[in-house]
């Protein structure tokens, strides 16, 4: 062999070598499969929630305005701690816009809250001799006395009865009566079916309310659907 042609066969070798280490590189440090960036921290359009879902026929109205542009769902827990923070704001948008929005109370008792369900059907069963808003209330501005305990509070509650004169033979029936869970578990029921993952849980006009239920979320997202 010449040697030239001994230089030429080196070049070639020294060549196919560097191009083998080059490919396995490449497929070490090199692209993986296509990925999307950021996509869990970006928050898309919600989508509507099914009306009929929202608001049945036998919700519960604390606010009916007239011919109302806007409604406001809140699926809630009584003893929810978060509920009980947003209830003052709730409270003042129906001060501020009660001719103008439609509030609906949706019960969402959360089955870790020891006595969510009970506070729930004592409101249901206040609801029956139309005290269903004085109970509703009367939970929230307690709750700090009752909430967050593992024992029954059923006393406490029948206590509230009496303090608003029902009539505690009915109470205590309607109480007792099984159709009366139903109906807050009802509740519970269609908030799993339109996404209620934890309460407070608001829908300005079927559209889910994002980020913390505040008063200034509250009145910004009511603000921008009366403007529609």
């Amino acid at each position: 062999m010449t040697k030239n042609a001994r230089i030429s066969l080196i070049i070639i070798a020294v060549v196919v070598v560097v191009l083998g280490g080059f490919i396995l590189i490449s497929k070490l440090t090199g692209p993986s499969a296509p990925q999307q960036t950021g996509s869990a921290n970006v928050a898309g359009p919600t989508p509507a929630a099914p009306t009929d879902v929202l608001v049945r026929p036998d919700s519960h109205k604390l606010s009916n305005a007239p011919s109302a542009k806007v409604t406001v769902v809140e699926f809630l827990d009584l003893e929810c701690e978060a509920c009980r923070a947003a209830y003052p704001g709730v409270e003042k948008l129906r001060d501020e816009y009660g001719d103008r929005v439609t509030f609906v109370m949706r019960y969402f008792p959360v089955p870790a809250h020891r006595n969510a369900e009970l506070a729930a059907t004592v409101v249901e069963a206040a609801g029956k001799q139309g005290k269903l808003e004085a109970m509703y209330q009367r939970m929230y501005e307690t709750q700090a006395n009752w909430g967050d305990q593992q024992v029954s509070h059923r006393e406490t509650f029948f206590g509230f009865a009496r303090d608003l004169g029902l009539d505690m033979a009915k109470f205590e029936a309607d109480v007792n009566d099984p159709a009366t869970l139903e109906r807050v578990l009802k509740d519970r029921k269609d908030g799993v079916t339109v996404g209620v993952q934890g309460t407070p849980t608001f829908f300005i006009n079927a559209t889910k309310l994002q980020g913390p239920p505040s008063y200034s979320a509250l009145k910004a997202a009511v603000d921008r659907e009366l403007a529609k």
